[in-house]
């Protein structure tokens, strides 16, 4: 039961025992995706030494991948397993993929790799409609979004810590040992769960499937099948009919062909549903294209953003006080001069390679002085210690973290005066920040001479980071939410899935332009090409904003 005070609804312990269970996931979650794209191109210190463009694109697929399934994990929770079941299951395919990373060896990754996507489609949906069922009960309604957001501080105090523990971890040992602590932070979450389930079993509750609802043995047929068969034509058809792929390589093909029957299943379901349902399943459905820019946006932090960070930025510390504090912490990795096997690359950076196309190998010194002036570098025979690249992203939950509290006491304030923006108008306000972050990098690309003979100020990402933090909050939050509270209470999880299935999209769109990232020359045009996007996808969804209000307001008495 919902805790009462005063005559006035209070948060349930329910909240707090999710919130812990979600930061503790998404510590693993987040410490893997802040590494990947570092270790899979690493060749110094016991990485994969793959290409930097064929790495981008492995971590831009897993990253689409880790999402993809939700909507399935979801459907199976609706119709079969319930939510609490399936959340224990998730979790644990979730630690052994974590531990299997700790084994050497190509299979073993790409199988780990493949435990815990298919992890993350069981815990993910599941977990954040337990909390939206828990706050479907009247008295508990209208503390819903402030629920999500303070949901959402859990995750992001996990993605918070994590990147301090790989950090530490890959410094001082080796790769293998900050993936293992991903492992044991989401044991630790499945132990919290499973000594709160008193606190949350008021959740686990599953509506029957209506007349017009697909059984999973149709969704099978009509959905799985057809994207396999889409995939495999998707590998395949492009490189025999035009002599070349259509988006970079033969799995992002496979990949975007493959998606193409799950959107018509979720078309379809809008197309079924009763005249009760149709509207708000429509306005989620619009929503949620809208918000793949977004998410193409946001993931260039595990992407291009890394990319950036690793090549670009100045990752010295100026004060010696914090540098003597992160090195104590072992969260500072050395660098020196000293001859090794690198790649050749010209004047802007890019890779040399040979009439075969394989990038020529040359000795010189670590690739981090490659844009370093001579003047910063070491005394021969020393090193240089710079802050890890994945310290960097921590940037965000921090920025989360502190923003959150003041940005939910804004709209609060706001609410008072009756002036909060509607929730579809958040996620207006989010495509168009996210737009302005990327022109934040714009100007750090003019802030120097050149940043293929200097490194930029960190400062510029902190900038980025800010602004793109604060369209998170308005936007990540409220999408939850919203499905939440459009959704027909029979397919809430199935829709979760495909909130989550935006992140997908937009992850692996990310991946696809950080595989390119090379073949911009000028980075001012990689970064003004995702300015116009999220300026264009914020003018596509207040151009509805009318008509989603509206939508909002019939099937929740507010917008």
């Amino acid at each position: 039961m919902s805790e009462i005070n005063a005559g006035r609804p209070r948060h349930p312990k329910a909240l707090y025992v999710l919130a812990m269970t979600e930061m503790w996931e998404r510590f693993a979650y987040y410490l893997l995706a802040g590494i990947l794209l570092l270790y899979l191109k690493d060749d110094q210190t016991g990485g994969k030494g793959i290409r930097p463009d064929t790495a981008a694109d492995i971590t831009g697929t897993f990253l689409a991948l880790i999402w993809l399934p939700l909507f399935v994990g979801g459907m199976i929770a609706d119709r079969y397993l319930g939510y609490i079941k399936s959340i224990f299951i998730g979790g644990i395919l979730l630690a052994a993929g974590y531990f299997g990373l700790m084994l050497p060896g190509n299979t073993a990754m790409y199988i780990s790799l493949g435990l815990i996507i298919c992890g993350n489609g069981f815990f993910k949906p599941n977990i954040s409609t337990l909390l939206g069922n828990i706050y479907n009960k009247e008295e508990l309604k209208p503390l819903k979004d402030t629920a999500y957001n303070i949901f959402y501080m859990g995750i992001n105090t996990g993605a918070l810590l994590c990147n301090v523990a790989a950090a530490y971890l890959r410094n001082k040992y080796s790769w293998g040992y900050a993936f293992g602590a991903a492992g044991v932070g989401m044991i630790i979450g499945l132990i919290l769960f499973g000594l709160n389930l008193k606190h949350i079993r008021q959740g686990d509750i599953r509506k029957p499937p209506q007349k017009e609802d697909m059984g999973l043995g149709s969704i099978a047929g009509y959905v799985f099948l057809p994207a396999a068969i889409a995939a495999v034509i998707g590998f395949k058809a492009p490189t025999a009919i035009f002599g070349h792929t259509l988006m970079g390589t033969q799995s992002s093909d496979a990949f975007i062909f493959a998606c193409v029957p799950i959107i018509g299943f979720f078309i379809s379901i809008w197309m079924k549903a009763n005249k009760e349902d149709k509207r708000g399943i429509g306005a989620l459905l619009y929503i949620f294209a809208v918000s793949v820019i977004f998410w193409a946006l946001y993931y260039q932090i595990f992407t291009g953003y890394t990319l950036w960070t690793d090549r670009y930025t100045d990752r010295t510390i100026n004060s010696p006080i914090v540098r003597k504090t992160a090195d104590f912490m072992g969260l500072l990795q050395e660098v020196n001069t000293s001859p090794r096997k690198v790649d050749s690359v010209n004047a802007r950076l890019m890779p040399v390679s040979d009439a075969s196309g394989r990038v020529i190998q040359t000795l010189g010194p670590d690739p981090y002085f490659q844009n370093l002036p001579k003047d910063k570098w070491p005394p021969d025979g020393t090193s240089l210690k710079i802050a890890n690249p994945e310290l960097y992203t921590s940037i965000v939950p921090f920025f989360i973290v502190t923003l959150t509290p003041l940005l939910v006491g804004l709209l609060a304030w706001l609410r008072k005066r009756k002036r909060e923006p509607t929730t579809p108008a958040k996620f207006g306000i989010a495509l168009f920040l996210s737009g302005i972050s990327s022109l934040v990098m714009f100007f750090a690309v003019l802030s120097i001479a050149s940043i293929y003979q200097d490194k930029v100020s960190p400062a510029w990402l902190w900038g980025t980071y800010f602004v793109i933090c604060t369209a998170e909050i308005f936007l990540s939050p409220m999408g939850l939410s919203m499905v939440s509270k459009l959704a027909p209470a029979r397919l809430t999880s199935l829709l979760m899935g495909g909130w989550f299935l935006t992140m997908s999209l937009g992850s692996k769109f990310a991946g696809l332009m950080a595989s390119s990232w090379d073949k911009f020359p000028d980075k001012r045009t990689y970064f003004i090409v995702y300015f116009v996007a999220g300026i264009l996808g914020s003018a596509i969804l207040f151009s509805r904003i009318r008509s989603l209000n509206r939508v909002v307001k019939e099937r929740t008495g507010e917008a």
